[in-house]
Order: structure tokens, then sequence, then C-alpha cells
């Protein structure tokens, strides 16, 4: 296990070309910026003031009753009337327009929710930009791959109170953050991309000069010989850390690094204390 060999400046370039990326993804303008609402949907239909439409759920999924001159486009087409979207998936999203704005039907911790989506939000408004450390070399490690006889199912907490996901975590990463240092090991959940893993984690940082709930970590797919990079320069904050209208999961136990890792995305400025800037 060792440091990410390669010239400096390019490393800095692509740090500076895929936070770029993140960032414009970041202030979409129906992206997490643009939640106004977070609706927990049951039998007894309800209205709300962001989002067209009666909206209820039950046995067979999510359901809304639009009034007359109400509309929404469901897979690029108007519906108006009563509309079922049927069972949401766990951890899975819909999505349908209302005018300039997009409404989230989603499913998290076993409960319908409702996430209106406006453009014209204050929060992505206002937002510049994410202060992040400085890209360095040493924070970008070469570990390597443990997975688990079978995956297993990591329940944890999230940023709303009583609410818990249930992961998959196909097994952990095992990194130096220096050479010849301790090891250290984080249990990882499946990611995005096929065999690509995600971390979720806490460090001595984690309340002080970074976001306290938690951190995430893209990780790519291991290669033949199992060997994985760890680069928490890519540490990102999850949507909870700009919004309190988020249902973000929470680091599973055993993933709090006893280091400072003074990599990655900081305290975003909405949540700094006012006149700290």
């Amino acid at each position: 296990m060792t440091r990410l060999d390669v010239d400096h400046e390019d490393f800095v370039l692509q740090w500076q070309q895929w936070h770029a990326a993140h960032e414009h993804a970041l202030a979409d303008p129906h992206g997490f910026l643009a939640v106004t609402s977070l609706r927990w949907l049951d039998e007894a239909p309800a209205r709300f003031p962001d989002a067209p439409g009666a909206w209820s759920t039950g046995e067979d999924g999510v359901t809304v009753r639009l009034d007359d001159g109400e509309e929404l486009v469901v897979d690029g087409a108007v519906v108006r009337g009563v509309h079922r979207f049927g069972v949401v998936a766990e951890r899975a999203s819909l999505f349908a327009g209302a005018g300039d704005a997009v409404i989230e039907i989603a499913k998290r911790g076993g409960a319908d929710i409702l996430r209106p989506r406006h453009p014209d939000n204050r929060l992505r408004l206002d937002y510049t930009h994410t202060p992040a450390f400085a890209p360095d070399r040493r924070w970008a490690r070469v570990g390597r791959y443990l997975p688990f006889a079978t995956p297993r199912e990591v329940t944890v907490g999230a940023a709303v109170e009583g609410l818990e996901h249930v992961y998959a975590a196909p097994g952990q990463v095992e990194f130096e953050l220096e050479d010849g240092g301790p090891s250290y090991r984080l249990t990882a959940f499946e990611g995005a991309r096929p065999g690509s893993l995600l971390v979720l984690f806490t460090d001595a940082t984690s309340g002080v000069t970074t976001y306290a709930a938690n951190r995430s970590l893209a990780v790519p797919a291991p290669d033949a010989e199992g060997r994985v990079l760890v680069d928490f320069n890519r540490a990102i904050n999850l949507p909870c850390a700009y919004t309190d209208l988020a249902t973000c999961p929470l680091p599973p136990a055993g993933n709090r690094l006893p280091v400072a890792v003074e990599a990655g995305e900081r305290i975003p400025y909405e949540r700094e204390p006012a006149g700290i800037r």
C-alpha cells in the first residue's frame, strides 16, 4: 500500500476538473439545493403549497389527485385527474414535472416522501461554492479491498431523527495514511457504478472544519489484485450538509478515523455560524 504515484500538476488539474463538475451538478436547477420541503405521505390525501395535487400512499403505492387546472408531466406525458405512481422501491426516486419545478417521489427508510424542487429556491440562488482543502497527493492512497464472504446488511442512522437505512456492504477497504503507518479499515457499501464502492466516514476534523455528521467517498472498482484507490481529496458532503430537507445516511459503526483527514470538502458556508466566512 502506498501513495498515489502521479505528477503533481496532473493530479491538481484532474482534481480541479472533477471538483468543477461536482459543483456544477450540485447547483443544478433541480438538484438538492432546489428542494423546498420534505413531506411524509400517509393514507390521508394532503395538499402542499409547493406541489400541485393531493398526495397519499398505501399498499398500492403513491397516488396524486389533481384538481381541474392542475397537471404534471410524467415520463414526458401530461397527466391530469388521478395518477398512480405505484410502489416506489427503497432508495429509488421518481420525478414529475410541474411547470419549472420537479416533484420527487421517493422512498426512504420504508416511508414514502415528497420533495418538490424549485429552481428559484433561495438556497440554490444564493449558492456560490463549497470550500475544500487544497488537493494534496498524500491523501490519495492505494489500499486494498477486503471482501466479505457474503455481503452483509448494515443498518445505519439518518440525518432525520428516528429514520434508519439498510445497505448491503460487500466488504471493507484497508489503507495506510502514511507509509509504514497504522492500517485503517472502513466498511464499504455498493457504489453507483458496477463494482465500485461507497464509503461514509467521519474523522477528527468532523464538526471542526468538516461537516459533523458524515462525508462520502466514492472508491473505484478494485483491480484484478484487489487494489483500490482511496483518494480523500474527493471526499464530498452529502445533501444534509446543506439542508435539513435530506434523509442522508450516517456512517456505519467503526467508520470514524482517529486522525484529521484534511482533504476533500469542508463545512459548507450554509452551515457555518454567521460572520465567520
